[in-house]
């Protein structure tokens, strides 16, 4: 029998929320007969306010889907990649079936309301980092671009923040900030796209996977499969792949401050660079390639980056 309700699973936060409401809207052309729903759940990661690592880092926000997928709770769950373990496959049973159209992958800027550093009017809007006076505050909880902050802005003075992006603008724009690094893509997706200042990504690499939603399905479950990938794209898949053959490699997760970029390429080969840094920004290693295989691209690079001394520079932040 043909497939009537899709039950979606996610994490319910307003940004994940955002993001099923993206694959509803995508589904609603592909799949015009096809009723939807949204189930949502509160994570170890949503519920804990603390350090990732301490919490494990692996799982955090995934565990409890990946649960309710494979007890038949829902028919599919919608994952931001950058939040899925990188150094384990999906759950056994699970697959990621679909990867939407990759929305912007870059980090922004976001500056606190009424916090105009100078020149940012001369230059027609809010200026960058570099118009931060020094010991100004910036707020993020991600090892990968407190490191690229150090690295690039030692002046500046970083601080832990987390909740969802909602909650940190909140806190932002009460003071405990001067500025916020997120996610230009969740920005975006939560109609704030107009308080992204520039922050380019010779300054701030993203994450493995940002910008890119996936759907994870039941391996066994043909119409389900069968109903979700129209919405798949080839050119983003071939791009996270290349990312997270990446990360496996480097047997990295959301505590390993690494940073990685893959892009289609107009010949059809990819291009992935990809750097890995100390804690304190201090010492880093990079690398680039180009190729056809994702897997092959991935691990080269990887490889690269190992040889350089990425092992020895994340340390124990691997494990």
């Amino acid at each position: 029998m043909p497939l009537e309700v899709l039950r979606i699973g996610s994490r319910s936060s307003p940004m994940a929320m955002a993001q099923v409401a993206r694959v509803r809207r995508e589904l609603a052309v592909a799949r015009p007969e096809l009723r939807t729903g949204a189930v949502g759940f509160t994570t170890a990661g949503d519920r804990w306010s603390g350090s990732l690592s301490r919490l494990g880092g692996k799982g955090a926000f995934s565990r409890e889907l990946d649960d309710a997928l494979l007890r038949g709770e829902v028919d599919v769950a919608v994952h931001c990649v950058k939040d899925l373990p990188g150094d384990v496959p999906p759950a056994p049973g699970t697959l990621l079936a679909v990867y939407l159209t990759r929305d912007e992958p870059r980090d922004a800027l976001v500056l606190r309301s009424g916090l105009v550093p100078p020149g940012a009017e001369d230059r027609g809007g809010p200026a960058g980092l570099p118009g931060l006076p020094p010991g100004a505050v910036v707020g993020t909880s991600a090892v990968r671009r407190v490191a690229q902050l150090a690295r690039h802005h030692p002046a500046l003075s970083t601080r832990a923040v987390r909740g969802n992006v909602n909650s940190r603008l909140e806190r932002l724009d009460a003071g405990e900030y001067d500025a916020l690094v997120l996610g230009a893509c969740g920005l975006a997706r939560i109609g704030a796209a107009d308080r992204i200042a520039e922050l380019p990504t010779a300054t701030m690499l993203p994450a493995v996977g940002a910008g890119t939603l996936v759907v994870q399905c039941r391996e066994d479950d043909a119409r389900v499969l069968t109903a979700v990938r129209p919405l798949d794209d080839p050119v983003t898949r071939r791009e996270t792949e290349a990312e997270r053959a990446l990360l496996r490699r480097l047997r990295g997760h959301c505590n390993s401050p690494i940073a990685a970029l893959g892009r289609a390429m107009a010949d059809g080969t990819l291009s992935l660079r990809a750097r890995v840094f100390s804690l304190d920004g201090e010492r880093m290693v990079e690398a680039d390639g180009h190729g056809a295989d994702p897997d092959s691209l991935g691990t080269g690079v990887a490889g690269r980056l190992l040889a350089d001394g990425a092992m020895e520079i994340m340390g124990d932040l691997t494990h």
